[in-house]
C-alpha cells in the first residue's frame, strides 16, 4: 500500500512540473514587435511637438490580446523621464527647444494570447532637435515676461553680447487655441532695436503653456534662437493693495485693513505680505486675508505704521510675482491717522 502511494505522488509531481513548464514554453513562444514608424513632428508651435507611430505587426494569435504603448520621453539633460500608457497611436506635449529631446516607445501585450502575463516588445527610439546656428552668444539676454495685474503680458530682453550692429530680434508666440505661431505687432524698441514685445488681448491663454520663441536677423552673422515655456498664472504681477487703514484700541489692540486690488484677480487668489512697524521694530507677516489683527509690544507705543503688497496664491498659480508695495499708513498716539504718499 505504501508503494502505491508514493507512485501516485510521483505521478502528481510529474503533472505539476509538466503544466508549469507548459506555462512557461507558451510564454517564451510569444514574442510582440515595437510600434512602427516612431517618430517625433515638429508642427511649428515652438515647442509643442507630436509624438507618434503606427501598430506593430502582430501573429494572428495576439488578436485577442489587448494592445497598450509605454511611451517615455524627456529633454535630454533631465535626470527623469515623462511615462505614458496609452491606447492611442500619438501624444501631444510641449519640450523646451533649445535641448536635444529624446523619446522611446514599447509595446505591451496582455490577455488569453498571453496567458494573463503581460508580454513586452523591444524598445523604438526617437530624437529631435533644432540644428543650432550662430554662437552661443548671439541670444538675446534677460528674458523677463510680466503680467501685469492678469491683463496685459509683456516682456523684454537685452541684445546678445556678440552681435553686429544690424543685428534685430523677432518674437513669435503661441499656446493652444491658436491656429499657428504668432508674430509680435507691438514691439518695445530702443535706437532701432527691438528689445520687448507689448502682447494683444490673449483670449483663454490662462492655464496652459506659452510657447516664446525670439530669434534675430543680421546680413553679417547668423543668430542663435532662444526658446521659452511659462503659464501665464505663474508671472502675473498684482497691482498693490490700497485704502489702508489702522484702528488702534486700548492702547495695543491694532486691525490693519486694506482694500483688495482691483482687476479681474478673484480675492481667494491673494496672499498678503505685510511689513509693519512699532516705533523703531519693524516686522513682517503674511496673510490670505486683506486685514490682520495683532497686539503691540508696549501700550505706550507712540506710532505704528505698516505698509502691504500682494502676490498670486498657492491656490491660483505655482508662482508668482509680488506687487510694489503699498503707501505706507501710519497711527499717532495721540489718534490721529496719517497716510504717506
Amino acid at each position: 500500500m505504501a508503494f502505491i502511494h508514493l507512485d501516485i505522488r510521483c505521478l502528481y509531481a510529474i503533472l505539476i512540473c509538466t503544466t508549469f513548464d507548459s506555462i512557461l514554453s507558451s510564454k517564451a513562444e510569444i514574442k510582440v514587435n515595437p510600434p512602427q514608424d516612431f517618430e517625433i513632428v515638429d508642427p511649428g508651435y515652438l515647442g509643442y511637438l507630436y509624438l507618434q507611430w503606427q501598430p506593430p505587426l502582430f501573429p494572428d494569435n495576439c488578436k485577442e490580446c489587448t494592445v497598450e504603448y509605454e511611451l517615455k520621453y524627456r529633454n535630454i539633460d533631465s535626470e527623469n523621464w515623462k511615462t505614458i500608457i496609452t491606447k492611442n497611436l500619438h501624444y501631444k506635449d510641449g519640450f523646451d527647444l533649445n535641448k536635444v529631446v529624446e523619446a522611446k516607445i514599447r509595446t505591451l501585450l496582455q490577455g488569453e494570447c498571453t496567458n494573463g502575463l503581460e508580454v513586452q516588445s523591444l524598445w523604438s527610439e526617437a530624437t529631435y532637435w533644432i540644428s543650432p546656428q550662430g554662437n552661443l552668444e548671439t541670444k538675446i539676454q534677460d528674458m523677463n515676461c510680466i503680467y501685469d495685474n492678469w491683463q496685459h503680458l509683456f516682456c523684454s530682453w537685452k541684445l546678445g553680447m556678440d552681435v553686429n550692429f544690424d543685428t534685430n530680434y523677432n518674437l513669435y508666440y503661441w499656446y493652444e487655441g491658436l491656429g499657428y505661431a504668432l508674430q509680435c505687432a507691438d514691439y518695445i524698441k530702443d535706437n532701432g532695436k527691438n528689445i520687448g514685445c507689448k502682447f494683444p488681448y490673449l483670449e483663454s491663454a490662462d492655464y496652459k503653456d506659452f510657447y516664446i520663441c525670439v530669434n534675430g536677423s543680421s546680413k553679417f552673422q547668423l543668430i542663435r534662437p532662444s526658446y521659452f515655456i511659462f503659464q501665464l498664472q505663474n508671472i502675473v504681477k498684482p497691482l498693490p493693495p490700497d485704502y489702508l487703514s489702522i484702528i488702534v484700541k486700548n492702547s495695543e489692540d491694532v486691525n490693519l485693513k486694506w482694500n483688495v486690488p482691483e482687476g479681474p484677480i478673484p480675492e481667494k487668489c491673494f496672499i498678503y505680505e505685510i511689513k509693519f512697524t512699532e516705533d523703531d521694530t519693524t516686522s513682517v507677516a503674511t496673510t490670505f486675508e486683506n486685514e490682520m489683527y495683532f497686539t503691540t509690544t508696549s501700550n505706550e507705543s507712540q506710532q505704528v505704521c505698516f505698509i502691504v503688497r500682494s502676490k498670486m496664491n498657492i491656490y491660483c498659480s505655482d508662482d508668482g510675482i509680488w506687487s510694489e508695495w503699498s503707501n505706507i499708513q501710519c497711527w499717532r498716539e495721540s489718534g490721529e491717522s496719517l497716510r504717506h504718499h
